[in-house]
């Protein structure tokens, strides 16, 4: 049979997962000679063999790859064999890292789970096992190539048992960077608030600070959380007091998927994320008996967020409270520890990533430090999500899926995109790869705005890219958008502000690769119009780089400004006063000080502009309901809105739609004032705005002859609006898309921005 060499270059997630050591072993398995090793281009590999050597070995590589990889593409050529080819062998790397991709972190492999729990296993118990299909990735690496030496484990120089693993190309860990062991790794401490090491093993002290009702700061891989017992009400009250959040939901962490189902439910496609080695947070519906098991928790929220161990220290602590048992069978088998485990960070402040800064910042929070010497080079929170229809729902993507790129459908210039206000993330487009930073936050504290450039640098490091132009949003004294300013004069590039619907809506398109023509609606709390106004509930046309505004919802006054948006009953008065003021005002409105001082307030006009956001219409009817007067965290009172509603049918009449594209919203808002019960206001709101919306996006379909349509805005995380709107959309023949690989909320914007930002030069 006649011998061929092909060239295969391959490119995706290849580099740092085993991908080259999986080639070696498929090769020497079928006898073919040649080589593999990491370029600036992926992963090249030449083989030598017969043909049906080269097809199994190409069977091979589609359906056998590490669990880590991803062959995004594949190029394939035909060389002349050579006479005298020798063993299949890995080279050394070679070129640069301009299209290299850094993996993403991952959940501990259970090949390294049996020998963490493997008493007769010398890394039984050692909190830092990982292998190529495991581990920490992003979180440890300075820059590329992903080599030890660019990484945090730099300090810690491999034992002979551990080089001998990772020199072999036979071995779990052939090129594992982080690889260890308690001989040569990373060693964890316990300390108290002062930093004096306590006596005793770490994991049994933490333990039993946690028996005791107190909390724990633990460092993970992305940063540090605050742990609790979550069954304990002593426990989450005190903590909650301490951080200073008293309402937000909070984090648990349970051991299994058995262990969830005894206070949520679980369906199978969310039992699948949960499972995933990006280990998300799931927001989980909660079952009646919820709030007792877990008091405190999520009060008035109708789902409970859930990831499941993904470090081995996680893991060892509930090893450890469960008494360390020596059986095979407990990691499988329900259990009632379930921890909270929050972002360690006090309100308004980046999660907390070394040992010093969690000893200053969280000093009079944490009880102990259970610390290691291993530095996280890059903050990174766990990602939120959940699934919709089978779908992921973001609601913040960090660990786990960055900085995995998204992919694009055609390439351009390179560009950088800040971002906004609120969610913040960076991005950066390279070719046809869009890299989308973990979630850095809101901007409303300095150390936010210093992660905001260090996230920002280290992205365009790790790509390799040098900005032909940035994007930032429209509001100009965001720090983003002076930020932003600022590098543009530094670097010489243009600087190209997105209005901010505009962005929402072209980051679904580079999501699907849409260009238009297509509709959009933004629904979102606020971002400033092209007019100068508060904007948030948007009919667009778009087209390219272009959007063109079709039309709003009705306006609201937003008596205070910003106050309004934090004070939901302000909203409400001011939804009575606008539209509604020959109907009596609701009682708990009557009864509230502030009011006689609000209606003068609205009646002059003075700081009471006028919005269209949809998120400001939310909190209004939430203050018809007088559940949430005033909002302790962003969307509280939509989210126990949202919890509170049933199933009904929209109302009648409802809602009207003018020749201008104005969605008038007074019928419905007329009918709310008039009931009293919370129940009956949350489900009529929700069902009559799906159905006034679905008529407003098929009325502009009908009218422009486009059936294609773009949902977006962070009022798009509200799934029973969703569940109620998408249906209806799709049953009036429009074509619709969603975000599903980013948020729809402000982090997803930065892509948005940026895509529109290399439209608008691509044009030029």
């Amino acid at each position: 049979m006649a011998t061929q060499r092909l060239r295969l270059t391959v490119r995706g997630r290849v580099q740092g997962v085993g991908f080259r050591p999986f080639i070696w072993r498929t090769a020497q398995a079928q006898g073919l000679s040649g080589f593999v090793h990491n370029t600036g281009e992926g992963v090249t590999i030449e083989l030598q063999g017969s043909s049906s050597q080269l097809a199994a070995f190409r069977h091979h590589l589609q359906h056998d790859l590490p669990p880590l990889a991803q062959i995004d593409s594949l190029q394939q050529s035909l060389l002349d064999p050579l006479p005298e080819a020798g063993p299949f062998e890995i080279r050394d790397s070679s070129g640069s890292t301009t299209h290299a991709q850094l993996p993403a972190d991952s959940a501990t492999c259970p090949a390294c789970l049996n020998e963490l729990f493997n008493p007769g296993d010398r890394r039984y118990r050692y909190p830092f096992i990982n292998c190529t299909d495991c581990g920490p990735r992003y979180t440890v690496t300075h820059r590329l190539p992903y080599d030890r030496a660019n990484t945090s484990m730099l300090p810690f120089l491999l034992c002979p048992e551990c080089r001998s693993e990772y020199q072999s190309p036979h071995s779990r860990r052939f090129h594992a960077e982080p690889t260890a062991c308690p001989s040569c790794g990373p060693q964890l401490q316990l300390t108290d608030r002062f930093g004096i090491a306590l006596n005793g093993d770490p994991l049994h002290g933490a333990w039993q600070i946690l028996q005791m009702g107190r909390s724990i700061a633990m460092k993970g891989l992305g940063g540090f959380h605050l742990v609790c017992d979550a069954t304990s009400t002593e426990a989450v009250s005190r903590l909650r007091q301490l951080k200073h959040r008293p309402g937000k939901p909070l984090a648990v962490m349970a051991l299994n998927i058995d262990s969830v189902r005894a206070f949520c439910e679980v369906s199978p496609a969310e039992a699948t994320w949960l499972l995933r080695p990006e280990r998300p947070i799931v927001l989980l519906q909660k079952k009646p008996e919820a709030d007792q098991l877990l008091p405190d928790i999520a009060p008035g929220i109708g789902c409970i967020g859930v990831m499941l161990p993904y470090t081995p220290l996680q893991w060892l602590l509930f090893h450890e409270a469960l008494g360390r048992p020596q059986d095979k069978q407990w990691r499988q088998q329900a259990c009632e520890r379930i921890w909270v485990m929050t972002s360690a960070n006090l309100s308004g402040e980046p999660i907390v990533t070394s040992n010093q800064e969690a000893r200053e910042r969280l000093n009079k929070v944490a009880d102990v430090f259970l610390l290691h010497n291993r530095n996280i080079v890059t903050r990174c929170d766990d990602s939120v999500l959940a699934v919709q229809a089978g779908q992921p729902l973001f609601y913040r993507r960090a660990r786990g899926f960055v900085p995995d790129p998204l992919p694009l459908a055609a390439g351009g210039p390179d560009v950088l995109a800040l971002g906004a206000y609120l969610k913040t993330t960076v991005s950066v487009l390279r070719g046809t790869q869009a890299f989308v930073s973990q979630h850095v936050g809101d901007l409303d504290h300095p150390l936010s705005c210093e992660s905001l450039e260090q996230t920002a640098q280290h992205l365009l490091d790790l790509t390799g890219v040098t900005p032909q132009a940035i994007a930032c949003d429209l509001q100009p004294d965001s720090f983003s958008s002076q930020l932003a300013q600022q590098w543009s004069q530094r670097l010489g590039i243009p600087l190209l502000p997105v209005q901010h619907h505009h962005a929402h809506l072209a980051a679904v398109m580079a999501e699907h690769g849409l260009h238009g023509p297509l509709l959009g609606l933004a629904l979102d709390g606020y971002g400033l119009g092209k007019n100068g106004g508060a904007w948030g509930g948007e009919l667009m046309m778009l087209e390219g780089a272009s959007c063109e505004r079709m039309g709003h919802i009705s306006p609201l006054p937003l008596p205070g400004g910003d106050k309004a948006a934090r004070e939901p009953w302000r909203m409400a008065v001011g939804l009575w006063q606008r539209y509604c003021p020959d109907l009596p005002l609701p009682p708990h409105l009557s009864a509230q000080p502030g009011l006689p001082l609000l209606l003068r307030q609205l009646e002059t006009g003075l700081n009471c502009p006028d919005t269209t956001s949809m998120g400001r219409w939310f909190d209004a009817i939430a203050g018809l309901t007088g559940l949430c007067p005033q909002q302790s965290f962003e969307s509280e009172a939509a989210q126990k809105l949202e919890a509170l509603a049933a199933d009904c049918a929209p109302l009648a009449g409802g809602w009207q739609v003018s020749p201008a594209n104005l969605l008038d919203l007074t019928p419905l808002a007329r009918q709310l004032l008039q009931l009293s019960d919370p129940v009956a206001i949350a489900s009529l709101w929700h069902a009559t705005l799906a159905a006034a919306l679905a008529d407003w996006a098929e009325r502009a379909a009908s009218t422009t002859g486009i059936r294609q349509l773009v949902l977006a805005g962070g009022c798009c995380a509200n799934r029973r609006l969703l569940n109620s709107l998408l249906p209806q959309l799709r049953d009036a023949g429009l074509q619709v898309h969603t975000a599903q690989q980013l948020p729809p909320n402000d982090g997803g914007l930065s892509l948005g921005q940026a895509w529109v930002a290399r439209q608008r030069l691509l044009q030029q």
